[in-house]
């Protein structure tokens, strides 16, 4: 199969979409007011209708493979995105950050999303290019991933204190902090404090003061900087060309902030889904294997095709769901 490359007519429609997505997505709705559910899953089912109308003019204007490659790529990095939401519930919960101002703290999370994406699939496409051995790289990689996810959802469900986490003391170090949430703001100057708690609740004296607001989105950020340095490998195994690649991470992060509010009210009874993603980074991890073996050693003639691979990254994720909705959880 030729290279996907970056047709220029391809470039500006997805550049337009992004733009007027980012608009949308972040400041028609950057105000800090309580999300409901309603709302949520509108908005919801919004960004997979646009995320699909993209596939849609892949297709037509270029060929259903590309089309299939850049689908898989989104289903696979939107199924992952629901384990980092899973720890950005933690991190809330570990700071008491109520509805409203959590939709602030992710409308600000999300744009840093956007740009580490960018530089971790360019970073990692280069890689995949430069050898066919740095496939083996990222199958381990991805592999390893689902180890991971796999211990951990064997241990006790219970919620790690984010408020110690190593980007908080660092954020501590830098800028002294008023323990208190102050209305939305992620700093509060000196003269703002109230006059009895200048000196109670401050961790040392400053003229600018970080709220805790601020450390839970220095949380958000460096989480999710981990989380791709698992999803960016996943999704390159699926989509080697670097414009699918991105364009099927955008299209699952812009939704992301009303996915989660959709998430958090839906999460106890979509007990099997994390096990159907895990499954599916097995199968991802084999397929970038057996596809640098092709490359780098010698051909098998086994090979797995665009159509087939979305096949599979669907049905799994469908089989998570419906296996949720016949065996619930009983406690849920």
């Amino acid at each position: 199969m030729e290279h996907f490359g970056f047709p220029l007519e391809a470039l500006l429609i997805f550049a337009a979409v992004i733009v007027v997505s980012v608009y949308l997505d972040l400041f028609a709705h950057r105000n800090s007011t309580e999300v409901s559910l309603r709302d949520a899953a509108f908005w919801t089912v919004f960004w997979v209708l646009l995320s699909l109308a993209f596939y849609a003019y892949l297709r037509l204007r270029f060929s259903p493979a590309w089309a299939d490659l850049y689908l898989a790529g989104y289903a696979l990095e939107k199924s992952l995105s629901i384990d980092n939401l899973m720890v950005f519930m933690a991190i809330f919960a570990s700071f008491a950050i109520k509805n409203a101002l959590q939709h602030r703290i992710l409308y600000y999370g999300i744009i840093g999303a956007v740009v580490f994406r960018a530089i971790f699939v360019v970073i990692g496409s280069e890689l995949f290019h430069a050898s066919p051995w740095v496939g083996f790289l990222f199958a381990a990689f991805v592999i390893w991933s689902a180890i991971k996810m796999l211990q951990q959802s064997e241990q006790e469900d219970d919620i790690e204190d984010y408020s110690q986490h190593w980007s908080v003391r660092l954020t501590g170090k830098l800028l002294p902090i008023y323990t208190k949430l102050h209305l939305d703001r992620f700093f509060v100057r000196h003269s703002q404090l109230p006059s009895d708690e200048a000196a109670s609740s401050v961790t040392r004296k400053g003229l600018l003061y970080a709220t805790p607001a601020l450390l839970c989105l220095m949380a958000i950020e460096t989480s999710d900087i981990a989380f791709a340095f698992d999803s960016v490998p996943a999704v390159i195994a699926v989509t080697q060309e670097p414009l699918l690649v991105y364009a099927a991470m955008i299209f699952a992060i812009l939704g992301l902030r009303s996915l989660y509010f959709v998430l958090a009210a839906l999460t106890k009874y979509l007990v099997h889904l994390e096990k159907a993603v895990i499954g599916l980074l097995f199968f991802i991890g084999a397929k970038m294997a057996l596809q640098s073996w092709n490359q780098a050693v010698s051909d098998t003639g086994l090979h797995i095709s665009a159509g087939w691979s979305l096949t599979i990254v669907l049905g799994m994720l469908g089989a998570g769901v419906v296996a949720s909705l016949l065996f619930p959880d009983k406690e849920a």
